[in-house]
């Protein structure tokens, strides 16, 4: 079978050989992915490796690639939202899986295991501010997946609907997705310290998130279902605005990946650490020795 070519206008590749907007060149992933929103904090989990070989800087995104206990590790940021994730994933996939010379697909693929370490806000009295959670299944509010074939092969489809009926969701807003990280990685990430349940991905920090400043809110009731859904023993811990579309891209891809957060503000209890980023070290931590 001919291979695809994935013509120049599909596939932007800079004169430098890197991809359009990370900036990498092949050579410079590695096989384990740090992902983080925050482009400075890639320089706090780097300050961990032991070797850095190659530190790029592009907008948001911010790579450095090195050592930690003789893993090699790439540290990518994504910035904020799921948009920037389908940048980020797919330009991390043609670095590992299409070869920039002939513009087509290698003979052997390559895994990439990736995980996202966040920040989030809590929805249930058992996620107080500090807990770290790893999202099983995520539940997407940005539509994103919807326009990829083969999203129903990868996604939840009965918990959809049980969601979509416990809500009663307005089609305006676009169907939502439930999309699954790798059991595996949650296994070797997650292990007995981290909160395992269900994530909801917003696509916007305010309204989605059941947030009212000057605009009144089309559901204000929209929290109090979502803090009370329950499907096979399992609730909505937290709110983040990333995990679906990771998840869901990585299964169409075929990579392991996976999201943790640390709790900053708990929605339920109405509190707020501003302070998290001098205790968001010790998620890093774990994720880089479990990785």
């Amino acid at each position: 079978m001919e291979k695809k070519y994935f013509a120049p206008s599909e596939l932007i590749i800079n004169e430098d050989g890197s991809c359009f907007h990370l900036h990498l060149r092949p050579e410079q992933l590695a096989d384990k992915v740090i992902l983080v929103g925050d482009p400075a904090r890639v320089n706090t989990v780097a300050s961990h490796f032991d070797t850095q070989e190659c530190e790029v800087a592009s907008r948001e995104f911010h790579t450095i690639t090195g050592t930690y206990k003789g893993k090699r590790i790439t540290c990518q940021s994504h910035g904020i939202g799921c948009d920037n994730i389908d940048i980020v994933i797919n330009e991390l996939d043609t670095l590992a899986n299409i070869d920039y010379e002939t513009r087509q697909e290698r003979d052997t693929h390559r895994e990439l295991t990736m995980v996202r370490i966040g920040t989030c806000g809590g929805l249930q009295p058992f996620t107080p501010v500090g807990t770290f959670i790893a999202s099983v299944k995520s539940i997407g509010f940005d539509g994103l997946l919807n326009y990829y074939a083969g999203r129903n092969e990868v996604c939840d489809l009965h918990l959809e609907e049980a969601f979509k009926k416990h809500m009663a969701w307005d089609p305006i807003k676009g169907a939502p997705y439930v999309s699954i990280a790798d059991p595996d990685l949650i296994n070797q990430i997650a292990q007995d310290d981290m909160v395992r349940g269900f994530t909801i991905s917003c696509g916007g920090f305010y309204g989605p998130q059941g947030r009212e400043l000057r605009i009144p809110l089309a559901d204000p009731k929209q929290n109090e279902k979502v803090e009370a859904f329950e499907y096979d023993d399992m609730r909505i811990c937290n709110f983040e605005m990333e995990s679906s579309a990771l998840a869901g891209l990585a299964s169409l891809l075929g990579h392991r990946a996976m999201t943790c957060c640390m709790v900053i503000a708990n929605r339920y209890a109405k509190e707020m650490n501003t302070e998290y980023k001098n205790s968001i070290d010790t998620l890093i931590e774990k994720v880089l020795d479990r990785i």
